[in-house]
């Protein structure tokens, strides 16, 4: 039994702490005392405390206490937070989801002699590591990842509630999206290139470009086609849209009545009640990765890997909790079990190479009733 520290008490950090309690000690921490008092008063094994990650030495001091750090915090804290926890010299799970290259911190965390498993989520997350087990046993020429995060009750007008923050969500509307196409990449606009598809039990879902490709574009600089595409209800695209080209993303601030605000920062306080998830409300997961390439016997062949999954009435957590934050602790018991031992940055297509550290992914969240159902067919 080791002793782990989730830096973050999000919905995502307290149901990672919470797994991570049925086989750890687990001190989970926040900034927010009463997020932290909630999550204890349905978690009792847990152990919390107060932590605010932006300041260094505080955090620096906390984290040395443990055997492995699980960070969680807000994307834009993402990066600072990931460095000063490896110059701590402190191993970690990171899955922040900042905006920042991760691999920037690569030589750091081989100069620290650490591991550091960032961008564990669904996606980017398991799609990667599908991605990594199939590099290393088909010449890959094509990946596509589609995926997205739905509430069960469309309401209109946007058919969407966030299970983080809006300005994290506007934030993926406002990126530009980067391709791999032949070998190139290629910039687009996000929310544009949008295409209808199919999936069970859900219907139609609207495909659009966002920034989701990240890392594997350094990774995998061989693979001539990839693209990450995001789902949502059909129709949510062209309400965003409308948004965005009126101005309402903008951070360049407007005065009004003498008061500097940013239309960005005005959107996020209108939208935060709209796009609210609720506790206990029902939502789900969809995922559809594609890859295509010359198998070992030299075919050309596609596979598919289709992940539907719904909010947990059991235990009571939200669907996107767990595909996110099951792949995270996943990642942390392989590494405390010592299935993973590598020294640097570690995005999770660099781990899920290994046919063990991939069956282990599986096979995790598949007691969790999380399953990734696969298809395959020659062409």
């Amino acid at each position: 039994m080791s002793n782990v520290i989730v830096l973050g008490a999000g919905m995502v950090g307290s149901a990672m702490a919470i797994d991570m309690a049925k086989n750890h000690n687990v001190t989970l921490t926040d900034l927010n005392k009463s997020v932290l008092d909630n999550v204890k008063l349905k978690h009792n094994s847990l152990t919390i405390q107060q932590l605010d990650v932006t300041n260094k030495i505080e955090l620096q001091s906390t984290i040395k206490q443990y055997d492995l750090v699980i960070c969680a915090v807000p994307g834009f804290l993402g990066f600072k937070t990931l460095r000063a926890i490896i110059e701590a010299e402190m191993n970690v799970i990171d899955i922040s989801f900042f905006p920042e290259n991760s691999l920037e911190l690569d030589a750091l965390a081989k100069e620290k002699n650490i591991t550091a498993i960032v961008d564990c989520g669904v996606a980017p997350g398991m799609d990667n590591v599908i991605l990594g087990h199939y590099n290393e046993k088909m010449k890959l020429t094509d990946f596509e990842c589609l995926v997205g995060g739905l509430p069960k009750e469309k309401k209109w007008p946007f058919c969407y509630k966030a299970p983080f923050s809006p300005i994290d969500v506007i934030e993926e509307y406002t990126r530009p999206a980067r391709y791999v196409e032949h070998g190139e990449e290629v910039v687009r606009e996000p929310l544009t290139d949008c295409d209808y598809v199919e999936f069970d039990k859900v219907g139609t879902l609207e495909a659009f470009n966002s920034d989701g490709l990240r890392s594997i574009i350094y990774t995998m600089p061989h693979i001539p086609n990839m693209k990450e595409k995001t789902l949502r209800y059909p129709g949510h695209v062209e309400y965003v849209r409308v948004l965005k080209e009126s101005g309402f993303f903008s951070e360049e601030k407007v005065d009004i009545n003498g008061n500097q605000v940013s239309p960005l920062d005005f959107t996020s306080k209108i939208l935060i009640n709209e796009w609210k998830l609720g506790e206990t409300e029902k939502e789900l997961t969809v995922l559809r990765v594609t890859l295509k390439g010359e198998n070992a016997n030299g075919q050309t062949e596609e596979i598919v890997y289709n992940l539907h999954d719904e909010y947990c009435e059991d235990t009571n957590t939200s669907s996107m909790a767990r595909t996110t934050g099951y792949t995270a602790t996943a990642a942390a018991n392989l590494f405390l079990e010592g299935l993973f031992t590598e020294k640097g940055v570690f995005p999770p297509e660099l781990v899920g190479k290994h046919e063990v550290c991939f069956n282990y992914f599986l096979k995790y969240l598949e007691k969790r009733n999380i399953h990734y159902i696969k298809s395959s067919r020659l062409i």
